[in-house]
């Protein structure tokens, strides 16, 4: 990735572009350009044909891409999802064993990262939560993304960080789901069907609108590329969005919750 990035930038410069320059000319972010030089971010095959057609590079950085190994192709690194996290254009969670990042308070955070094995020192939960928190910049971005959340309601029966932290996390998930640009579903207890028992994932589309997906195990992390992947792992979320309750369901939930306490 880091060599195809080279190569981009080299015909970049010879065609005496800026980043900002060739972004804009295919409806890009400037930063999706720096991280594909940068090899933060793989060169898809239809963009690389757009490059070659445009910096006249007689098809290299195509047959570049065509024979990079696969691991390069889709890497498994959560900073590479964070990178598309911050410009994605939609967001869709589906979280069924802790709150997505981008709706924890800091002390749910903290509560989350404390219950790692083997443990963080607390150094390492204050660093780690602090990350989390500055990925919610995305939710005052002018415009924010459009972001759907879908949740199992164990997860916010779980009383990570002890009851203050709970009813905190409860109420703030509340004032999110009253949020412009956000909706907030509860997937409820007791149902008969369910079309995601496999597990979390995301689904995101980015400024060039390209569809993609990433997943969460417990030793490791996958970006999904593929579209026939993505589109099962969209026809899921599509299934799971009937069988949630609806916004105002959800939040009537949400209220019944916090008044239990």
């Amino acid at each position: 990735m880091r060599m195809v990035g080279r190569q981009l930038a080299r015909f970049r410069e010879a065609a005496s572009l800026t980043q900002r320059e060739l972004a804009a000319e295919f409806n890009l972010g400037e930063e999706t350009v720096a991280s594909i030089e940068q090899g933060r971010r793989p060169l898809k095959p239809d963009l690389a044909q757009r490059f070659d057609d445009r910096l006249d590079t007689k098809g290299a950085l195509s047959v570049a891409v065509e024979h990079m190994p696969e691991v390069d192709l889709i890497p498994a690194w959560a900073e590479e999802y964070m990178d598309l996290e911050r410009e994605a254009l939609t967001l869709c969670f589906y979280a069924n064993q802790a709150l997505p990042g981008l709706l924890q308070t800091e002390e749910y955070a903290k509560a989350v990262f404390r219950s790692r094995v083997p443990a963080f020192s607390e150094g390492e939960v204050e660093a780690q939560a602090a990350a989390r928190l500055g990925r919610q910049a995305i939710l005052r971005r002018d415009p924010p993304p459009n972001l759907s959340f879908i949740i199992w309601e164990a997860v916010l029966r779980d009383h990570l960080g002890g009851a203050g932290t709970y009813r905190e996390q409860l109420d703030h998930l509340r004032t999110c789901s009253g949020l412009t640009g956000i909706a907030l579903q509860i997937m409820p207890l007791g149902r008969e069907s369910h079309a995601a028992l496999d597990g979390p994932f995301v689904l995101l589309e980015t400024p060039d609108h390209q569809q993609l997906a990433y997943s969460e195990t417990q030793r490791g992390s996958q970006l999904v590329s593929d579209q026939d992947e993505v589109s099962i792992l969209s026809q899921k979320y599509a299934m799971l969005r009937t069988q949630a309750l609806n916004a105002e369901d959800s939040r009537a939930l949400l209220n019944r919750l916090l008044g239990e306490q």
